[in-house]
C-alpha cells in the first residue's frame, strides 16, 4: 500500500496551473528585459532633457547681444569651467569647489532637519491627539509659522552669538510647521476602527503611538517632511549669505560682491541639483515606509 506524502496532498489540493506559471515567467522576463529597462529610462529621462534643451538655446539668444545684462550659456561654460569640471578641488579653506560647500551646507540641513523632524512629529502627534493642545498650540503654530525665515535671523544671532547655531536655528524653525501641521492632520484622521483595536489591546500611550499612530499617520509625516526638506534647504542657502562661512550660500554671495555672474549661474544649478535629490530621497524613503501611498 502506498504512503500518501504531505507533497502528494499539497499537488493534488493546489494542481498546477502551467498557464499561470508561463504568464508569471513572461512577466518577470519581461520586467528585467534591457529593451523594455532602455524604454522606461529613455521615457523617463528623454523629455527633461529636450526641455532644458529648449531653455538653453531660448537662454543663448535671449542674452547673446552685448548688451544684456546676464550672461548666455556659452559664457558661463567658458568662465566657469573649473567649478563645472572640478567640483571636489581643494586649494585651502577657502577655496575649494562646489560640491564640497554644498556638502557642509548639507551637514547643517541635515542636524537642524532632523530636530525638526522628531520635535515636529512629536508636537504634531500631541496636537491632532489632545483637543486641548490644539486649541491651544495651533492658533500659535499658524502665527509663527508665517514668519519668514531670515526674519528669525537676528534673534538667533542675538541669542547664540555665533553663525553656526543661528544658521541651525532658522533651519529648524522654518521646516518644522508643515511636519507639525502634516502630522496633526494625519492623526486626526486615523480611523476610529484603530482606536477601538488599541482600547482592546490595552495598549498605553507609547505602545499606541509607535503601532498605531505613527504607522496610520505616515502617508501625512511624509508629506510634511517633503515639504520641511525643501523649506530647510531655502532657509540653509538664505541664512549663509548672511552668516559667512564656506557653504554654499556663502559662495552666491562672495560671487555676487566679486561680479562673478557665470559662478552664481553654476552654484544655483547645483542648488537646484541638490534640492530635486533631496525631494526624491525623502519621497523613496516614505513610498517604502508607507508601501507607497504617499504621492510621489
Amino acid at each position: 500500500m502506498a504512503i500518501q506524502t504531505i507533497e502528494d496532498s499539497t499537488v493534488k489540493a493546489f494542481p498546477a496551473k502551467p498557464a499561470e506559471i508561463i504568464a508569471f515567467t513572461a512577466k518577470v522576463r519581461r520586467r528585467f528585459d534591457p529593451v523594455v529597462i532602455a524604454g522606461r529610462l529613455a521615457s523617463t529621462l528623454v523629455p527633461p532633457i529636450i526641455v532644458i534643451a529648449l531653455m538653453l538655446v531660448v537662454w543663448q539668444v535671449a542674452c547673446s547681444s552685448p548688451t544684456s545684462s546676464l550672461p548666455p550659456p556659452s559664457q558661463v561654460w567658458n568662465e566657469a569651467y573649473d567649478l563645472i569640471a572640478h567640483p571636489f578641488f581643494n586649494n585651502g579653506p577657502q577655496d575649494i569647489g562646489l560640491a564640497w560647500r554644498v556638502l557642509i551646507s548639507l551637514q547643517r540641513v541635515a542636524i537642524g532637519f532632523g530636530l525638526a523632524a522628531i520635535v515636529g512629529v512629536a508636537l504634531g502627534a500631541l496636537v491632532g491627539q489632545s483637543i486641548w493642545a490644539m486649541r491651544g498650540l495651533d492658533p500659535v503654530f499658524q502665527i509663527l509659522r508665517t514668519v519668514p525665515p531670515l526674519a528669525w535671523l537676528p534673534l538667533s544671532l542675538a541669542a547664540f552669538r555665533d553663525s553656526s547655531p543661528s544658521a541651525l536655528f532658522v533651519i529648524f524653525i522654518t521646516s518644522i510647521w508643515p511636519i507639525i501641521i502634516n502630522t496633526a492632520v494625519g492623526v486626526r484622521n486615523i480611523p476610529q476602527d484603530y482606536r477601538n483595536v488599541a482600547r482592546i489591546l490595552r495598549l498605553n500611550p507609547f505602545e499606541f503611538f509607535v503601532k498605531i499612530m505613527v504607522p496610520a499617520a505616515a502617508p501625512y509625516i511624509f508629506t510634511g517632511l517633503r515639504i520641511g526638506i525643501g523649506l530647510s534647504w531655502l532657509a540653509i542657502v538664505a541664512a549663509e549669505m548672511l552668516t559667512g562661512g564656506v557653504g554654499i550660500g556663502f559662495f552666491i554671495w562672495d560671487a555676487w560682491n566679486s561680479s562673478r555672474l557665470p559662478d552664481i549661474i553654476v552654484a544655483l544649478a547645483y542648488i537646484g541639483v541638490t534640492g530635486f535629490c533631496l525631494d526624491r530621497l525623502v519621497a523613496a524613503v516614505g513610498a517604502f515606509v508607507t508601501r507607497g501611498t504617499t504621492a510621489k
